[in-house]
């Protein structure tokens, strides 16, 4: 399960990655989980944080920002697999503070071909704890 913190609440959420969105790598409150932080942080330790990012480049802008965010998605998914009895997952980056967003950068083409090489990666990496309830 992936936890998001909005306010002082946090909410189980869905990846919500969307190359056409304002906020490419945004988050979906999926209504499962509504814990408070305070009964968060008495319930629940630390384990460890993983970091998730990811990049590509290529000759088509929009395929190249799509690689990137099905390719952080895939990492997320992974993260999230392999996490243990009792374990969950926090997002956190802030907001305000440290959003993950994508970035942009291009070349000219060093094959000789006409055209542009698009690069897009993801800055600041995506910040996960991984928590787990104490017995």
């Amino acid at each position: 399960m992936i936890l998001k913190r909005y306010g002082s609440t946090l909410h189980s959420v869905d990846p919500n990655f969307n190359s056409r969105a304002l906020t490419e790598i945004g988050f979906r409150r999926n209504r499962q989980v509504s814990i408070d932080e305070d009964e968060f942080s008495r319930t629940y330790d630390p384990v460890r944080t993983e970091e998730v990012s990811a990049e590509a480049e290529g000759a088509v802008f929009q395929d190249v920002e799509h690689a990137v965010l099905e390719e952080l998605e895939r990492k997320l998914r992974a993260v999230e697999a392999d996490l243990g009895e009792g374990e969950v997952l926090l997002v956190e980056n802030e907001q305000a503070v440290d959003p993950p967003k994508t970035r942009h950068g291009r070349k000219a083409s060093s094959d000789g071909a006409a055209g542009m090489v698009f690069r897009t990666w993801v800055e600041p990496s995506l910040k996960i704890g991984v928590y787990r309830k104490r017995r």
